[in-house]
């Protein structure tokens, strides 16, 4: 029977990645340089939408926002995960473990609308390149960007209401290196039916929309580069959607392992590995991604330099 938010739970453990001391030390140091380099990466990217003029546009202004949930989702689990692997016992309070949790699904929501947004700016783009100033202004991007901030927060409020006003009473401690969302339901001494009932319509509702509107995006867009008579124009097309299409390959790839997979046996370490794809490795990778495939950001780049090397001359 539900008890309401009465717990006798004042704390959790969690189990970490491992609990072999051989590989501490060496997984240490792996995803300390993960997060540095998400962290560098991702303020370079913002910081060069910022001060370079030529990409104050839509699509940047997206991307710069994208580049801020990166930040934000692997700093809420990363040095925490970070100091847990030489503490004798990872512990996090109840209160800490809603706010990690809250934060996490906010930010991870976020980058999943953002992407959505992305998806639909580039359709404006290629589709109706003659109506794009007009779909696709300031107050569209701001009202995109507004939206896609308090839907998340919504949502993340949903998740964590329905996972966290219940009743814990046994158990406390999470086979995972952080508070993910499942683990903690099952841990919950009350019925769950009506709350994992919610989360499946609360993800139905808004995130499977965001889905078909980035699918349906990329389809259209793939559709009309190929309708391009002229070549020598559609390696430039595919480059300037080509890094955002990695992007969410990578994001709902992680996303949907995880949430989709059958339980196992092994679903629990898939579950651990994957999850330091979607935490650490992603928010490195995509700065990684937009810099390395896009021409307009690796021309600010080198501006940038050669600005430095002037000022220091």
């Amino acid at each position: 029977m539900d008890v309401g938010n009465q717990t006798s739970v004042t704390e959790f453990i969690l189990l970490g990645l491992t609990d072999n001391p051989k590989l501490l030390g060496p997984l240490f140091v792996l995803f300390l340089l993960f997060y540095i380099l998400s962290l560098f990466g991702n303020i370079s990217i913002i910081a060069l939408i910022t001060i370079e003029p030529r990409l104050h546009t839509p699509m940047y202004f997206f991307l710069s926002n994208l580049s801020l949930s990166d930040c934000c989702y692997s700093s809420v689990i990363a040095p925490k995960m970070l100091a847990d692997f030489f503490s004798s016992k990872k512990v996090i309070s109840f209160i800490g473990c809603a706010a990690q949790s809250y934060f996490f699904t906010w930010f991870v929501t976020i980058e999943g609308y953002m992407l959505a947004a992305m998806a639909y700016d580039r359709y404006a783009a290629i589709c109706h390149p003659l109506l794009y100033p007009l779909i696709i202004n300031s107050n569209t991007c701001i009202l995109l960007v507004t939206t896609v901030y308090l839907g998340a927060c919504m949502t993340a409020a949903v998740y964590i209401g329905c996972i966290f006003h219940t009743s814990f009473c046994g158990p406390n401690i999470i086979d995972h290196f952080y508070c993910d969302l499942m683990p903690l339901m099952n841990l919950s001494c009350s019925d769950t039916f009506v709350r994992r009932t919610v989360i499946f319509l609360v993800v139905f509702s808004f995130g499977l929309p965001c889905f078909i509107i980035t699918v349906a995006s990329y389809i259209y867009i793939i559709a009309a580069i190929l309708k391009i008579h002229t070549t020598a124009c559609r390696p430039k097309v595919f480059s300037t959607c080509g890094s955002h299409l990695a992007v969410i390959c990578l994001f709902y790839g992680t996303t949907l392992f995880i949430y989709l997979q059958l339980p196992s046996s092994d679903s629990v370490t898939q579950s651990k590995v994957v999850s330091v794809f979607y935490t650490l490795v992603n928010p490195m990778l995509n700065p990684l991604i937009y810099s390395l495939r896009n021409e307009e950001v690796k021309r600010a780049v080198w501006k940038c330099i050669h600005a430095n090397k002037n000022v220091i001359d």
